[in-house]
């Protein structure tokens, strides 16, 4: 099966300069790609079409959408004569894309059984075929246009492989048998690293993406914050610190709490955070391994924002600005517990000298700044401008990536976003005063 390749449609995505050969690309996409479906490897058939809520989506559908992205942005508008695998996948596979069509309701993703794992993964392979026939036969010219949009579609990809993980975990947890994912790894021992404090002065700090290379629109343009001093916590928030918090009678507490997460609190019923289980006198939690039990050296993981926010006030301390956590972190080099290490845990800190540690990987740390434009921002034209930009409304940034995070998915400018209430990524908090 072949297409005709013809112009492709402007990208507009925020890019530096070409990141390498077309060789080079086609073997990022192979990598990719297979590492999504590595991801699922150790799936049953039936785990793959589950929904256990409404942010949770099937691992099929993940599996899906990535390659409708492709499919919609690159191959359609790139080759003549390509042909849609389904006509009807555009509906089923759109996430948020207004300017794109109709599309499925997100919370109706669970309810389809067809198509089928097999059609999905056939689906896959063909949007593979093409893709590579794509990147080989584009000449310098259309090359330079069509390198954006595949660099944006890897990413985008990234990020559904860290959906995958979180969506898994949340579709295991949610059975009574506590299934496994993954095998148990020996778990790191040791108390950790005493949080102590590193300062900040205060002055003029620069911050958002500056020079070449990938970045979402979202984290540009770069500009000027003023800061008062500061200091952050040198280590994450741990288990053991947050379960003074809940054996405290934090959870009904609302003297701690924002209005807004106080009653979230009582409508959920919240006592502690999300796969926290309290069993013959000891607490446990659910892992990709299973259920284990609470280890207080290890971070804590799965708290909301409005969680974080409140363990911090009955502290008398506060969660750091997005400009104090970016300062802390600029210049350091991307190093942590993040998906390549293959643990999918968080683990507890270690020495890290006169910095912070932890800063990659582990768990996203809540911050206390709304996601909002930064000065200047203007969104991508088109359909791809959809990406980021929409969502600045009702949300809160995180920043630093997590164990389920690739490590060339991650900078200390990338901007993760996510309303308050969420609590089912690998989300945690490092403390500022």
């Amino acid at each position: 099966m072949s297409a005709q390749l013809t112009k492709p449609v402007s990208a507009g995505v925020r890019r530096g300069l070409p990141s390498g050969s077309k060789r080079a690309a086609a073997e990022s996409f192979e990598k990719v790609r297979k590492t999504s479906e590595r991801i699922c490897g150790p799936l049953a058939t039936e785990d793959y079409v589950i929904q256990t809520m409404e942010d949770v989506s099937p691992p099929k559908w993940h599996l899906a959408h990535a390659s409708w992205f492709f499919e919609r942005f690159l191959l359609i508008p790139s080759c003549t004569g390509y042909r849609e695998f389904h006509p009807q996948y555009n509906y089923l596979f759109n996430s948020y894309y207004e300017a794109v069509g109709q599309r499925h309701p997100r919370p109706e993703r669970g309810l389809l059984s067809r198509p089928t794992v097999e059609e999905i993964y056939a689906y896959r392979q063909y949007v593979d075929q093409f893709m590579l026939e794509l990147i080989d036969a584009a000449e310098d010219e259309k090359w330079l246009q069509l390198e954006p949009l595949l660099t944006i579609g890897l990413h985008h990809e990234q990020q559904h492989q860290e959906l995958l993980l979180t969506d898994i975990k949340h579709i295991l947890g949610a059975n009574p048998m506590r299934p496994a994912y993954a095998p148990p790894r020996e778990r790191a021992t040791g108390a950790g690293v005493p949080a102590g404090w590193v300062p900040y002065p205060s002055g003029i700090a620069e911050i958002g993406f500056g020079g070449s290379g990938f970045r979402y629109d979202n984290e540009e343009p770069r500009h000027q914050v003023h800061l008062e001093a500061y200091e952050l916590a040198g280590a994450l928030v741990t288990n053991g610190d947050y379960l003074e918090f809940v054996e405290a009678g934090g959870y009904g507490q609302p003297q701690h709490w924002l209005s807004d997460g106080w009653a979230t609190v009582q409508e959920q019923s919240w006592n502690a955070p999300l796969y926290w289980e309290r069993m013959d006198g000891r607490w446990w939690v659910m892992t990709l391994s299973g259920l284990k039990q609470l280890a207080e050296n290890e971070p804590v993981s799965h708290v909301s924002y409005f969680e974080a926010d409140a363990y911090a006030r009955w502290r008398d301390l506060r969660l750091p600005t997005e400009a104090e956590w970016e300062t802390a972190a600029a210049g350091r080099a991307v190093e942590g517990n993040l998906f390549d290490s293959g643990e999918l845990h968080p683990r507890p800190a270690a020495p890290s000298g006169d910095e912070p540690a932890q800063l990659f990987g582990d768990v996203w740390e809540w911050t206390q700044s709304p996601y909002t434009a930064y000065p200047g921002f203007r969104p991508a034209p088109g359909a791809v401008g959809e990406y980021n930009g929409k969502f600045m409304c009702n949300q809160f940034v995180l920043r630093g990536g997590s164990c389920a995070t690739s490590a060339n998915h991650i900078r200390a400018t990338y901007r993760n976003f996510f309303p308050p209430q969420a609590r089912w990524q690998f989300s945690g908090l490092r403390l500022a005063r």
